[in-house]
């Protein structure tokens, strides 16, 4: 991040996951819903996988065999306790993406989306992802976009969406471009977050520093 965005910048006050809590962060779940976000989980590519750093293809076909797609999307995302979820997660590599960022809020599927707009206002917050277990890492992103696209049916679609619902959704086209959070955050942030994959281990930035527990 530029100086220059820093200061511009509004700091969101809390840890924003676009695609569901880390570990760490899951409250107290019981026992079915914790094996369904198990199983969920093990569907997700995670860390290392080359088809993370793959840009997806256009969705060339739509009908009954997309809807069917993205309702599976739908409810693996669900199962995760995930907010948003794009189809190259789970390895198959065209540009469809699901996403419902609040409980009150319609589930929607955006094939071939394009980050139409985006505001120069910006929010930097933490942000996590299903396929970077137990890490989150702050991200500055514009705080409104609008991202055009087709649904499951070819039908054209229009989103114009504001706050968690705009960072879920330029999270998400993020993927389908081979890019993750650690290629947006700070690079002291994406050191220590390469260091806690490759340990297995937790980071985020708002984490006491593990070094001093250490000491």
């Amino acid at each position: 991040m530029s100086d220059a965005a820093d200061t511009a910048a509004v700091r969101e006050a809390q840890p924003v996951h676009p695609e569901g809590p880390g570990e760490d962060a899951v409250p107290e779940l019981d026992e079915a819903t914790r094996e369904r976000r198990a199983a969920a989980l093990t569907q997700v590519r995670t860390f290392g996988d080359p088809v993370l750093k793959s840009r997806a293809s256009e969705v060339s076909g739509f009908g009954p065999e997309l809807e069917r797609e993205a309702e599976r999307m739908f409810s693996i995302m669900r199962d995760a306790l995930g907010v948003g979820l794009a189809a190259t997660q789970l390895g198959v590599m065209h540009r469809l993406l699901v996403f419902q960022a609040g409980l009150d809020a319609t589930p929607t599927a955006i094939a071939n989306p394009e980050l139409e707009w985006v505001s120069g206002e910006v929010a930097v917050a933490e942000e996590g992802c299903l396929s970077l277990p137990r890490i989150a890492v702050e991200i500055e992103r514009p705080l409104f976009a609008r991202v055009r696209g087709r649904d499951a049916r070819g039908e054209p679609l229009l989103v114009e969406a504001s706050g968690l619902e705009a960072r879920v959704l330029q999270h998400e086209i993020d993927h389908l471009d081979g890019v993750l959070i650690l290629d947006r955050t700070a690079r002291d942030q994406r050191k220590e977050a390469l260091r806690a994959l490759r340990e297995g281990t937790t980071y985020s930035p708002g984490a006491p520093d593990r070094d001093s527990e250490e000491a």
